[in-house]
């Protein structure tokens, strides 16, 4: 009788249980104290997706149980995966490791196998982004990850010696919680926000739709659409316009070709993602300026399937100037000419920016940007780059005035606002097995040596026996002759 997905799945379980038994993948817990409350936990995570699952696994892996994980979208839809996401599959090839950390029975792989056969995983080429969704449930299940959903983190201050925090629930309702530390893994927007350019802006909000923002676009069938932007996530925007059956999908893009390369294929190796932290700031930049010079291609299966539809077409090398309203339609004034659309589909990626992000308000002042800790020489300046936060090697926040603002150090920035500072291991599957260990690596250092008297003092008092003198032999004896 063949097993079904269900039993299989059961299987693979039991043998990932097993297989964290064996290695030794949880160790006792600490710290022995101050493990109060989730009103007072020693580390808190704002992101439950990819990374926030990831990390919160590694920190219970290192016996640090005083966590609490909080992520402002319902269980089941953190992340972009099923909310603004658009396209079929993942950008990052199918073997790479994510939120396993080692374990194999952890892995992407493993559970898709269980699922659908080893032939189904031979024929996948990219895993597709609904399943990566499913996958990282099952995760956050069998590695046992408590999460507070539908709770947003609305404000970071200083308290004492740590920090305090103003959580909000979607329901309505703050509290305030106090932690040690603060892991800010927050994604691709997470120093900031949607790029809406200012003509964009202008124009009425029904009448257009960033790339970021969730919700169905059915109401697009049989309108006539224009896009902003020729990314990848333009191109994510064509085809699921298409599929919801736009009369006509018009991409306007300045630039007059695309991208051919993935900057990310490159720096996958050791050497660059391990160690780019290391190198002295003049050579950081120079990376930076040539990583950020890659634009993102769109996926070759988003390309073709656009380009597949009769109703799609492409306006490269043309700029758009102005855009108006009339007649409830979007007027493109563009360097080729005028043109109309009855909805505006925006795909202009991100900037950063803590002005964008109400809980960063307090830090935006206090923090160190890499335009007040380097200087480029003449002819290498870049303002996206200098915008970036200027990290520590846990990817810790520093103070903008040495001597001052010591507490946004227990700030650590995993997500896309570390990447001038830290290399590309914090914003996606590619780098995460480099990212997770050194912030976890910070974060048990900080907790250990922040607290060194208080171990220094237990380990004064320690009297555990270990070794009993008389031996077994002597106490077998004395047995005898009690009875």
């Amino acid at each position: 009788m063949t097993a079904s997905p269900d039993d299989r799945l059961a299987v693979l379980e039991d043998r990932a249980r097993e297989e964290m038994a064996r290695i030794e993948a949880f160790c006792a817990g600490w710290p022995d104290e101050g493990d109060g409350p989730q009103e007072n936990p020693a580390i808190v995570i704002c992101g439950a997706g990819l990374s926030g699952l990831s990390i919160a696994f590694a920190l219970k892996r290192k016996g640090i149980r005083s966590v609490l994980v909080v992520d402002q979208a319902e269980e089941g839809r953190e992340g972009p995966w099923v909310t603004c996401a658009r396209m079929r599959t993942l950008r990052s090839p199918k073997y790479l490791s994510g939120p396993d950390l080692g374990i194999p029975s952890l892995t992407v792989r493993s559970w898709y196998e269980a699922l659908h056969g080893a032939e189904a995983w031979e024929r996948v080429e990219r895993i597709g982004r609904t399943d990566w969704m499913d996958y990282l449930a099952w995760f956050r299940k069998i590695a046992g990850i408590e999460v507070e959903n539908g709770v947003r983190l609305a404000a970071i201050e200083p308290a004492g010696e740590g920090l305090a925090l103003t959580l909000e629930r979607a329901g309505g309702g703050m509290r305030k919680v106090t932690c040690r530390h603060l892991v800010l893994a927050t994604g691709i927007d997470g120093c900031g926000g949607p790029h809406i350019p200012a003509m964009v802006r202008a124009l009425p909000k029904t009448a257009w739709t960033h790339s970021s923002e969730p919700g169905d676009i059915d109401f697009l069938s049989g309108r006539n659409v224009a896009i902003l932007g020729g990314g990848t996530a333009s191109f994510d925007w064509a085809v699921a316009a298409l599929e919801a059956g736009a009369r006509n999908v018009t991409m306007f893009a300045r630039s007059r070709d695309f991208p051919r390369t993935e900057v990310l294929a490159w720096t996958n190796f050791p050497g660059f993602l391990g160690h780019f932290a290391d190198l002295p700031d003049i050579e950081r930049w120079r990376f930076g300026r040539l990583y950020f010079g890659f634009k993102v291609p769109p996926t070759q299966d988003q390309y073709d399937r656009a380009r597949g539809y009769p109703n799609f077409s492409m306006r490269l090398g043309c700029q758009v100037d102005a855009l108006t309203m009339e007649d409830a339609k979007v007027r493109l004034a563009t360097s080729e000419g005028s043109f109309e659309a009855d909805h505006l589909l925006v795909g202009t990626g991100y900037e950063l920016s803590f002005a964008l992000r109400p809980e960063l308000a307090r830090l935006a002042d206090a923090t160190a940007f890499w335009r007040d800790r380097f200087r480029p020489p003449p002819g290498e300046e870049q303002a996206f780059l200098a915008s970036h936060p200027y990290l520590g090697p846990g990817f810790e926040l520093m103070p903008k005035h040495p001597g001052l603002d010591g507490w946004v150090s227990r700030v650590h920035m995993f997500n896309a606002g570390a990447l001038a500072s830290l290399g590309p291991i914090s914003n996606g599957v590619t780098g995460l097995k480099y990212g997770v260990p050194r912030v976890v690596a910070a974060l048990v250092k900080a907790l250990f040596t922040e607290d060194s008297a208080r171990y220094l003092a237990a380990l004064a008092t320690y009297r555990e026996a270990h070794f009993d003198p008389r031996g077994k032999a002597e106490e077998s004896t004395n047995m005898e002759a009690l009875a």
